[in-house]
């Protein structure tokens, strides 16, 4: 029998177990799933808890209960993979030997790797929404603010959910703005790019959104450290960024096993074929979702399309034959906006963000790079699709390749509008 080794019980992992134990011969094959903990996250509603329309009880959920009949589920820390030998230990000291491995442990806001960042400010005056503990912390910060300077900071890309920070911006103002308070605040959005996102098209349409809310953008800022004790953001070419309230997004790194196995860059992404997942250094091992180094926004859409992709290749892989499938890197991403409003972007790797209609050509019902009712029920009606139809690896009539159909580049008065 011939065992299948997934670790990490996250979306991607999640996915790519119940889709494969569908297609593959029980009496031939053994699924395994690995994780650290049975809670799994959905992590997408940490961005609505500090303003309280989610709770915890509508973002966790029990890992063993998302996996489908007959795939195993064990809970242990990973402490490395023994790649030669095709075996991977637990730190507890048990060891799981696989025919193929698929690396899906995701990754991981890392504030101990800023200095001061996390300090004696941590939770008080400083706080990120990336875990459900910050969300809920920041929550309770935010009800106490209504004045100073509101800064939201990205530590440095790539980052899971790239447009998160800017969903949280144009939320908060938003939401003091209701308060009545929003004169009292001066809201800063901080970031290592030189615009509002790393496409032209797009970054230009966000970043009107942020001048007409009267947030100022700070670009080209690579924080150097925090000054915990004057509160206040210090880049390495020595600009600096007061704040009152910060909301940062901490350096993300992928799992620390993956540097202990020596199969991951600096950042613990393991290097993978960017079309097909494969590790560029084993035949037998796979990194899928935000676990890999493709060159793709580390989102939930980005897992879901990769994964129709990988399940038909890891059949064909395992047969001994070509894999047929490619993955173009595509990615979609509601953007909520504040006052029940929210954009869509959709792209690959060779094609950024475009006006247009989606997922229907000229008909929609989900307008691109525009501000709308309609995308941001769409945004609040991924929750039930990701638990009910995502992640139990049901069909969904989207097609994993991006399609040009319905979009158009825009012209010089579009883009000046």
């Amino acid at each position: 029998m011939k065992h299948l080794l997934i670790l990490g019980g996250g979306t991607a992992g999640t996915m790519v177990a119940n889709k494969l134990r569908r297609r593959l011969d029980d009496h031939e094959w053994r699924v395994i799933v690995v994780d650290q903990d049975d809670e799994h996250h959905y992590q997408p509603g940490y961005l609505f808890i500090p303003f309280g329309d989610y709770r915890p009880d509508d973002v966790v959920r029990r890992r063993r209960r998302l996996l489908a009949g007959g795939i195993e589920f064990l809970v242990g820390e990973v402490d490395r993979v023994d790649a030669p030998a095709n075996r991977v230990h637990l730190q507890d000291g048990r060891q799981i030997r696989y025919d193929y491995l698929v690396i899906a442990s995701g990754t991981t806001p890392r504030p101990d790797q800023t200095p001061g960042m996390l300090g004696p400010q941590w939770r008080t005056s400083i706080f990120d929404f990336y875990t459900l503990e910050g969300a809920q912390a920041l929550g309770q910060a935010l009800r106490r603010f209504d004045h100073g300077q509101l800064v939201v900071h990205i530590t440095e890309m790539p980052i899971k959910c790239p447009v998160a920070p800017l969903e949280f911006a144009f939320l908060a103002e938003a939401w003091l703005r209701k308060r009545g308070v929003r004169d009292r605040v001066e809201v800063v959005f901080v970031t290592p790019l030189d615009g509002a996102f790393t496409q032209p098209v797009a970054s230009a349409r966000l970043g009107a959104m942020l001048e007409e809310r009267q947030i100022r953008v700070e670009p080209d800022f690579m924080v150097e450290r925090i000054d915990d004790e004057r509160l206040t953001l210090v880049s390495y070419d020595d600009r600096e960024i007061p704040f009152d309230l910060l909301v940062t997004v901490p350096l993300n790194m992928g799992a620390d096993f993956v540097a202990r196995s020596g199969l991951g860059n600096e950042l613990n992404y393991v290097p993978v074929d960017k079309h097909t997942f494969l590790s560029t250094t084993y035949d037998n091992i796979f990194a899928i979702g935000d676990a890999s180094d493709i060159p793709a926004s580390k989102a939930g859409s980005v897992a879901h399309f990769s994964v129709e992709v990988f399940v038909d290749n890891f059949q064909q892989h395992a047969r001994g034959l070509p894999m047929t499938g490619s993955f173009d890197g595509h990615a979609n991403c509601f953007v909520e906006a504040g006052d029940d409003k929210a954009l869509l972007i959709d792209f690959n790797y060779d094609t950024q963000p475009l006006p247009g209609k989606y997922p229907l050509p000229h008909v929609g019902p989900m307008t691109l790079l525009k501000e709308t009712r309609a995308n941001h029920l769409g945004k609040l009606a991924f929750r039930h699709l990701y638990w009910n139809v995502l992640l139990p690896g049901r069909p969904v009539p989207l097609p994993a390749q991006m399609s040009m159909a319905g979009k158009h580049i825009p012209d010089r008065a579009e883009k000046e509008a």
